[in-house]
């Protein structure tokens, strides 16, 4: 059965202090804890099988390629992935997404459009911007309410015969807010269109489906999920993967080269140039198995109660104003005090050992969107506890009463 303080035995870091203080970790929505299994596992192949894979004969060669493909095969059946070869090792979410927009850039013509949600992270929303620069492609928006909802009649509206690709993130960075999208890729689908999700900040919360969401393009990261930073993953349906052109030129991604001209290897290695994150790609692996050992369902119901929890006790604070309000939501509370710079509430808290994150979070067309300079937010995960809420929540009053 879920039992957190059993799993908060597993997270070395929640044992310290800051400025003298135990920690309490609210920033999971930037990056989440590392638990000692996944720990092990980055120590384990450093001391044990630390070599170059897919090129050597030798035996570290051969088990850490075996390794890093095995890992593969656990992201592919973490997502349903049809194919391992769909699932393309990327630095994190924001390579995964360039690397789209960059295969894109032969495909689209100046008469195109491509769609794109008020509710975006700067990382899907800057390269497509460029590819439209590239192109001459239009770039159209998603407008979005009060409720920090996207508005989908005005979706519906949008899509035409122009309409080549629609990208959107499946869960809001600032609000939390869970974005329709089943009905996105659908009505995308109808029309022709290629679907990119950005998942990075649905993954730790949510197992998604691809190919029950029939979506052609899904990111995410790992440092969002119990992993490592500096690696993530893309899959792509077989058939989009195939008409994209390499994204880098080097080795690994080459099938045969001369001076005259190179040939591309097959799927996944045509878009894996270099020398990978091979430890990062195993325990990305060794992430997976964690989480899913405590269960996605587990997971969400515990968050959920502590979101609800933490909803209601700084929505008593006086003069506290909550943004992103959807019924649809993952555990992200972003809120601001009247009269007071989000900054100055998060240096405070930060004083009593609560780390939060503040400003616009990459999101700046969500704070231009309620004219605010930016929110603290407090993004929760399943090893925080209510007392830590507590704490957040006195912390709050305090900043209240030293700034006002």
């Amino acid at each position: 059965m879920f039992n957190v303080e059993t799993i908060r035995q597993d997270f070395p870091i929640l044992s310290r202090k800051v400025n003298g203080k135990p920690l309490v970790y609210f920033d999971n929505a930037a990056t989440s804890q590392t638990p000692k299994q996944v720990i092990k596992a980055i120590v384990d192949y450093y001391s044990n099988y630390n070599a170059n894979i897919h090129r050597g004969v030798h035996t570290l060669s051969q088990e850490a390629t075996d390794l890093y493909e095995q890992a593969r095969q656990k992201i592919q059946s973490h997502f349903n992935a049809k194919f391992s070869h769909e699932i393309i090792f990327t630095s994190g979410t924001t390579h995964g997404i360039n690397l789209v927009a960059n295969g894109f850039s032969s495909l689209l013509k100046k008469a195109d459009e491509i769609i794109v949600s008020a509710l975006e992270h700067h990382s899907n929303i800057v390269p497509w911007q460029m590819l439209c620069e590239r192109t001459g492609a239009t770039l159209k928006v998603i407008p979005m309410n009060e409720d920090g909802e996207l508005i989908m009649t005005d979706y519906d509206k949008l899509l035409s015969k122009h309409t080549k690709l629609v990208f959107v993130n499946h869960v809001s960075n600032a609000l939390g807010t869970v974005n329709p999208i089943e009905y996105i890729i659908e009505k995308a689908h109808q029309f022709g269109a290629a679907v990119l999700i950005d998942g990075a900040q649905s993954s730790p919360h949510i197992k998604p489906d691809v190919q029950k969401l029939d979506v052609d393009f899904y990111v995410a990261s790992a440092h969002k999920m119990c992993g490592p930073t500096g690696v993530g993953m893309l899959y792509g349906k077989e058939e989009w993967l195939k008409k994209l052109p390499p994204y880098q030129g080097g080795g690994e991604m080459i099938a045969e080269v001369t001076f005259e001209k190179t040939s591309y290897a097959d799927l996944p290695h045509k878009f894996e140039a270099g020398t990978p994150n091979i430890a990062g790609g195993i325990t990305f692996g060794a992430a997976l198995d964690y989480m899913n050992a405590i269960g996605f369902e587990n997971i969400a119901t515990y968050e959920h109660e502590l979101l609800s929890y933490a909803t209601e006790q700084l929505s008593a604070i006086k003069g506290l104003k909550i943004y992103g309000t959807s019924a649809q939501k993952t555990s992200v509370i972003s809120f601001n005090l009247k009269g007071i710079h989000p900054y100055d509430v998060g240096t405070i808290l930060d004083k009593l050992g609560i780390a939060v994150r503040t400003g616009h979070h990459c999101a700046q067309p969500i704070m231009d969107f309620y004219k605010i300079p930016g929110t603290v937010r407090a993004s929760l995960a399943f090893y925080n506890t209510k007392a830590e809420i507590d704490a957040l929540v006195e912390g709050v009053k305090k900043a209240k009463m030293m700034l006002s």
